[in-house]
């Protein structure tokens, strides 16, 4: 209560300073904004997939409440959150969460599967009809377009050469994007996801792959991230790795170093997987909550780890697992065990607010490896530590109808959640006859 009353001081101080710069309590100093430090956006030199820790990062300071930290209200350069006084516990109730836009979007961003044959015309369609009656720019990853069929198609060479093309971790195009389409699975959304490491664009997704769960589409659904923050121990053999560290010691240009250590972050949707990799031994990592230590992950399988998810996440890999299934706008974080070496050890939900640390275990005999939805998979040694927390920057995705019912039906579709064939009635003559008989027993 003292730490409140003197920040209400501080304000009624310094009103200026306030309203030119805001910075969420729960966050890295590297998430604040104002007029002098945009709201997204890194050098081109920088990687889409793993923003890095800026020298001036501060130490991790926790919110005060265990529902997480407050998130952004803007989504990309002309999206934003309504401001409406419904809340529950502080936090703004999903149903009445709308997105509006400041301008109308300009330039949207068109992710496809790639090599699949059965989007080329969804595709071609949809990116016509975007830049020719819309007048829109169109932006897409320079490989799809070296799709054969489309380089072939004499037809669709006037709309290719409109496009606006960029390359993975090579150009940066997070401060260029009004809207983001997704053409495909899941694989899709969590693709544009990661090229979005602050602030995201409203995403449109639609269910053309093979499972779909998180693709169905309002601007009702912001799905919960996970910021996640790698820091590594120098190491003696210059071997490079695919998030701009080299194991020498020697950082790449933007990333901070910490009492000589060298830390990356990342932008989770689903989770974040921590297993034993190709090592025959047991999987022996200790996981903290608020820095204290509340178990040690034991696995013995090849896959033995432990799943950190978000609750989009709990229905991919955690559901596999044997974790359940919770709905996306439940603030909370799941740790599920993967081949636990005990029978007791069930998965766990803990409050969107603390911190998760994820380190080897002194007595680990080998070392672990972790990916980030999948990708960017790397080596954990003892020593390096993997610190997880809610991202302040959620995923607006657009539902068909409301992010309830979309969630449930999605669940019974893709998953056949409690699908089973049911009972069936008496015939006729059998309930007259049951009904006829309690008469009787009742007359006599």
């Amino acid at each position: 209560m003292r730490e409140m009353e003197q920040e209400k001081v501080n304000g009624n101080k310094e009103p200026c300073a306030e309203a030119s710069s805001y910075r969420c309590s729960a966050c890295h100093g590297d998430e604040d904004w104002g007029p002098g430090h945009p709201l997204r956006g890194r050098s081109k030199s920088r990687s889409l997939s793993a923003a890095p820790v800026l020298a001036s990062a501060r130490e991790f300071r926790r919110t005060r409440s265990l529902h997480g930290p407050c998130p952004v209200t803007t989504f990309g350069p002309k999206a934003c959150v309504l401001q409406n006084p419904q809340t529950i516990m502080h936090i703004q109730d999903p149903a009445s969460q709308r997105l509006t836009w400041n301008k109308s979007p300009k330039s949207v961003l068109v992710i496809k599967k790639i090599r699949d044959a059965s989007l080329l015309q969804p595709f071609k369609e949809l990116c016509a009809y975007l830049m020719e009656e819309n007048n829109m720019v169109v932006y897409v990853e320079k490989k799809v377009l070296e799709d054969p069929a489309l380089l072939s198609d004499d037809h669709f060479g006037p709309v290719k050469r409109k496009f606006c093309t960029f390359r993975e971790d090579y150009d940066d195009i997070s401060n260029q994007i009004d809207l983001i389409i997704c053409l495909g699975g899941d694989g899709t959304l969590l693709y544009a996801s990661s090229l979005f490491q602050g602030s995201v664009p409203p995403v449109m997704a639609f269910h053309l792959g093979s499972l779909g769960f998180l693709t169905p589409f309002n601007f009702e659904n912001f799905q919960s991230r996970l910021k996640v923050r790698v820091v590594k121990e120098p190491r003696g053999k210059k071997v490079a790795v695919p998030n701009g560290i080299s194991e020498n010691g020697v950082l790449a240009a933007g990333l901070d170093v910490e009492v000589g250590k060298q830390a990356v972050q990342y932008q989770v949707l689903n989770e974040v997987v921590i297993d034993r990799g190709p090592s025959s031994y047991l999987s022996n990592v200790d996981v903290y909550l608020d820095g204290h230590l509340i178990t040690t992950v034991q696995g013995d399988a090849c896959p033995a780890g432990v799943i950190v998810s978000t609750p989009t996440g709990s229905t991919a890999y955690a559901a596999a697992a044997g974790a359940s299934m919770i709905h996306p706008n439940v603030p909370a974080i799941m740790v599920t065990p993967i081949c636990p070496h005990s029978l007791s050890f069930r998965p766990i939900v803990v409050p969107a607010g603390v911190e998760l640390k994820i380190m080897l275990s002194p007595e680990a005999r080998n070392t672990a490896w972790v990916s980030f939805d999948g990708r960017k998979r790397q080596e954990i040694r003892h020593g390096d530590s993997i610190s997880i927390t809610t991202s302040c920057y959620p995923l607006p995705s657009i539902c068909v109808r409301d992010p309830v019912s979309d969630w449930f039906e999605s669940l019974a579709q893709c998953l056949h959640w409690n699908v089973r064939k049911k009972q069936a009635h008496f015939p006729e003559d059998e309930e007259d006859a049951d009904a006829e008989g309690g008469e009787e027993q009742a007359g006599s």
